[in-house]
């Protein structure tokens, strides 16, 4: 099991960690905190689909050079890094030192992302790879979504347990728990 941790621990460790990493569900808000961390503590913001997943034209980089690009990013000495790839939870948690886990409702998830779609839909968002337009979400798209809980979270357990069974996890289940998690440590700085 996790070392899940409450907000208040939290709230203490954001305060003072180095390297961060942001899982959740797509459309669930954890890049918008990844950066909104980023840019309060002074971090370097990592983006898995910026930096590392996607390349011009939604083209997906080969496993192999996205884990090469993604041990190298997480070797160095400060970063907020989000992506839920679970595939390469074994180079990125042995450096992590908290884990902010998005947990939040698949409606609240779908929601995110109609903002986003209707946002950016068409254009490059600033957290996405250049070349990459929002486009109109796919069905299997929409189905990682609604089964995330029930496919996705059982693995992202796994392989904390496996990688990193000593890292603080604090699970945040509402942008709202998200907001005053970042009020706490504002107040601490």
């Amino acid at each position: 099991m996790p070392r899940y941790i409450s907000s208040e621990e939290a709230a203490n460790l954001l305060a003072e960690a180095k390297r961060i990493l942001v899982v959740g569900c797509s459309g669930g808000g954890k890049t918008t905190l990844s950066a909104r961390i980023a840019v309060s503590r002074a971090l370097e913001f990592q983006s898995i689909d910026r930096d590392v997943r996607w390349l011009p034209g939604w083209i997906e980089r080969e496993r192999t050079e996205q884990r090469a690009i993604i041990a190298q990013l997480a070797q160095r000495e400060q970063w907020v890094m989000d992506g839920s790839g679970a595939s390469s939870f074994d180079l990125r948690l042995p450096r992590t030192e908290l884990v902010l886990w998005v947990r939040v409702p698949r409606r609240i998830a779908l929601f995110g992302l109609f903002k986003r779609v209707c946002r950016y839909y068409g254009s490059v968002r600033p957290t996405m790879a250049e070349g990459c337009p929002e486009p109109i979400p796919n069905r299997d798209f929409l189905s990682y979504i609604w089964n995330f809980e029930k496919r996705h979270a059982p693995l992202f357990i796994k392989q904390i347990d496996q990688h990193g069974p000593n890292v603080p996890v604090a699970v945040l289940r509402s942008h709202r728990e998200v907001d005053a998690l970042l009020q706490s440590v504002a107040r601490r700085q």
